[in-house]
């Protein structure tokens, strides 16, 4: 175990994660061709939908060996298992359940851009899960290279204690090698050698030589903040070997408290191989990690130690439908091992299913195994009856694992099939994807028997789309995406519901009295029973919880979902004979509906962080038309010929916006687009969205 890496390539979209990861695997040896991104050719980005929009949708898992060339680790044979993510908004889902079950990531940034706006969604989701991380400053040929540059955006926007770990030798053009702070030793790429495996020892250039002495020295002090022992020996003016101070920035970076920065160009070659080196000497081992906590049956936490003699567990982190082997299920073993045909316990489901088979996953081939341990990522056949986030483990360890969060669907479009045989094989489709994805979701609209679809943007639906149409060959019609509203109340009001019904024989009768207010956003819902006295029997209090909840699913304004208010149940009656759960369920779901059409209930929106990159000159014209699609300007900031607009626009305003903004731009702007926050929409606008009929 302490000689294998779990680590995830992830940043903004276009910064060249997937390119970085194909020149890992022609490094290692896994591959003999460098496949491209451009050309549609690359290992990581195997489906259709991938290669024909050069970008990466869904994460690939992938297995590689690399010795380090220097360090106290140098020449021992690591095992890298590799998850190269995606890098657009509208599919975070895949970064976030990946980096949940990785111990270390390599943060990939654009030497020219620097600190994109999704640099910060990944940073921020590696913040979460604690994920020790290195940084590789990407496309150091570029014209407007700057890695001194991209390393202080690293400090200022992400508070990151981000320091170099080489030095570039000249840029853009004149990008020829690197100096190595760690060693303080210096090299150029050998240009008779375009795949960039052989480098030239050479001199620390003269004229860079007091720039790479105050850069040692600026590393040895920020690290020597997290080690006693390099502090005492820096103190004391020793000379600081190179064994000590890999030891030291290791010990620094699992700790959170250190980022080691290398610059170079995936593209052409250059740099890749210390970022190697590098994932070797400083990301963690499965060993290095502290403990996995589990969930005991009994809402104890419980330590899972990472040993391969303890009793099994591991997280299901993927599911994805493989047309040759069917349902494959991808883990991470957190302890114990997992033997082809043993049983697995799941503890959300309560069964057991066997395992038939082990899979060790090289993006879309695959390798059959007979055993894994404690550490190791894979995927298993045989598995049924599982959700993403659900614990497999020994019928004997209850354990529940921390499943990943996700984020809540932005936006939504009616789907229909074009024929009958249709129907069935798109209810299948809409099953297995959302069954894959947890930020897609499928529901029916009862009041119009529309299928509903929902995910995180525009071009996440239509690779749903699209993929209903080629691997389940389903014909369907959508219809324009529909916002997900919510409703939520602006003051405190009460609320009574009576359920009584007489029609001979044994009646129903349910009586509750509630008062809601509202909660600060993100809060949710809370429902509180504050009834003394029994005027509410103890066995009626969770039916009339559950529908003062169920109506919560559709508010007052336009039937969309109500959050952030507190319920609490103050009174009501009972009858003896006649009440019954059913009755006083819905004496809540009247009482709620009668307190929102008092508290009043306004409807709130998406609004989204918008960030648009654009020459100077069409700077007026991309702000002007940001201010009519009713967006507020949050910042703006030059970087050389560009400027960076930040803002919050609501949701529905932006349907088109790429075209838009290309448009505006000659082709030159760009914009990136995510989740932010809801927003009480503006009556004027409300009466508007209501006459287009764009409410359900």
């Amino acid at each position: 175990m302490e000689w294998m890496r779990n680590i995830g390539i992830a940043a903004h979209i276009d910064a060249g994660k997937t390119t970085t990861t194909e020149r890992i695997l022609y490094y290692t040896g896994v591959v003999h061709k460098i496949g491209e991104v451009h050309d549609g050719n690359a290992v990581t980005d195997f489906m259709e939908q991938e290669r024909e929009r050069g970008i990466t949708i869904t994460s690939a898992a992938i297995s590689c060996h690399w010795k380090a060339r220097f360090g106290p680790l140098e020449n021992v044979d690591h095992l890298i298992n590799i998850i190269d993510t995606p890098g657009h908004v509208d599919f975070t889902a895949e970064v976030e359940r990946s980096l949940r079950v990785l111990d270390g990531a390599v943060a990939v940034f654009c030497a020219v851009a620097g600190v994109q706006p999704q640099s910060e969604t990944v940073w921020r989701q590696a913040d979460k899960y604690k994920v020790p991380r290195i940084a590789f400053i990407n496309k150091m040929d570029r014209i407007g290279a700057n890695f001194m540059g991209a390393v202080e955006d690293m400090r200022k926007k992400l508070g990151a204690n981000a320091h170099p770990l080489f030095l570039n030798i000249g840029a853009e053009e004149g990008f020829s090698g690197l100096v190595d702070l760690v060693r303080n030793k210096a090299f150029r790429f050998d240009e008779s050698d375009p795949m960039g495996v052989n480098t030239i020892d050479i001199d620390i250039p003269a004229d860079m030589a007091e720039e790479v002495a105050a850069a040692r020295e600026s590393l040895i002090e920020a690290v020597a903040e997290h080690d006693d022992e390099l502090a005492e020996a820096y103190l004391g003016g020793e000379e600081i070997t190179v064994e000590k101070l890999v030891l030291a920035i290791r010990k620094a970076t699992i700790a959170l408290k250190f980022v080691g920065v290398i610059p170079g160009s995936a593209f052409k070659n250059k740099g890749v191989q210390s970022v190697l080196d590098a994932v070797v000497n400083y990301l963690p081992s499965p060993l290095d990690m502290p403990p996995m906590v589990g969930h005991a049956d009994d809402e104890s936490l419980v330590d899972i130690e990472a040993d391969d003699a303890g009793k099994s567990s591991a997280l299901a982190f993927k599911l994805w439908s493989d047309p040759y082997v069917g349902k494959l299920v991808f883990i991470r073993v957190y302890s114990g091992t997992i033997k082809k045909g043993d049983v697995l316990y799941n503890p959300r489901t309560r069964k057991s299913e066997r395992v038939s088979r082990i899979l060790q996953m090289k993006a879309d081939t695959r390798e059959d195994l007979e055993v894994v341990r404690s550490g190791d990522i894979c995927a298993l056949v045989g598995i049924k009856n599982v959700a993403t986030g659900d614990t497999l483990a020994d019928k004997s360890y209850d354990v529940a694992l921390e499943p990943p969060t996700f984020p809540e669907p932005v936006i939504s479009m009616s789907i229909e099939p074009k024929t009958k045989a249709d129907q069935e094989k798109m209810s299948l489709g809409l099953g297995r994807l959302s069954e894959e994805d947890p930020t897609f979701v499928v529901k029916t609209n009862e009041e119009t028997g529309q299928t509903i679809i929902s995910g995180m943007g525009e071009l996440h639906l239509e690779i749903i789309r699209d993929r209903l149409f080629r691997e389940f060959k389903v014909g369907a019609n959508s219809g324009k995406p529909q916002i997900a509203y919510r409703e939520t109340i602006t003051k405190k009001a009460p609320g009574e519901g009576k359920f009584i019904r007489q029609s001979g024989g044994k009646g129903q009768y349910g009586h509750a009295v509630i008062e809601i207010e509202p909660q600060e956003a993100g809060k949710g819902i809370e429902v509180v029973n504050e009834i003394v006295g029994g005027s509410i029997p103890k066995e009626f209090i969770k039916p009339t919880m559950d529908g003062i909840k169920e109506a919560c699913r559709n508010g007052v304004v336009a039937s969309y979902p109500v959050v952030d208010i507190k319920v609490r149940i103050l009174d009501g009656s009972f009858h003896e004979v006649d009440s019954s759960e059913a009755a006083f369920k819905m004496a809540g779901i009247f009482a709620l509906k009668d307190a929102l059409q008092k508290a009043g209930a306004v409807l709130l929106e998406p609004i989204m962080k918008v960030e648009v990159s654009t020459p100077d000159e069409f700077q007026g014209d991309v702000i002007g038309d940001l201010n009519r699609r009713r967006g507020h300007i949050q910042n703006m900031e030059a970087k050389g010929d560009l400027a960076i607009i930040s803002a919050s626009v609501p949701l529905e305003t932006m349907f088109g916006y790429a075209t838009d903004v290309r448009s505006l731009s000659k082709g030159r702007a760009s914009y990136t687009m995510e989740p932010s926050h809801f927003e009480q929409v503006p009556a004027n606008v409300l009466q508007t969205i209501v006459n287009q009929g764009l409410l359900y």
